[in-house]
């Protein structure tokens, strides 16, 4: 996964990363949502789940403090951030401004 990460952001449409953990409640509770998120938007976007206990570099590097933390990328550029819990309405229209 981390050699691979700059080639998965690096692409002309928003790619949402969720930094979650397994034992976080809250993580599990937006798990559904992304899934209406990725039924609703398609091929269109690209959600991409990142352990922040498998993956400390990575959510070293992005300063994750928090889980569930998520984060909008296009074309490798880092263009939006929020930790917590997201209502869907929320996530499809974030994600369309940058389509």
């Amino acid at each position: 996964m981390k050699s691979s990460f700059k080639d998965i952001v690096d692409v002309n449409k928003p790619v949402l990363i969720d930094f979650y953990a397994d034992w976080c409640g809250p993580c599990q509770t937006m798990m559904p949502i992304l899934d209406e998120v990725k039924q609703s938007m398609g091929d269109k976007i690209n959600i991409i789940k990142v352990n922040v206990d498998k993956n400390q570099e990575l959510a070293g590097r992005f300063q994750v403090r928090g889980v569930p933390t998520f984060m909008i990328f296009k074309n490798g550029a880092s263009l939006w951030r929020q930790s917590g819990v997201i209502p869907k309405n929320d996530l499809v229209k974030k994600l369309t401004e940058y389509l």
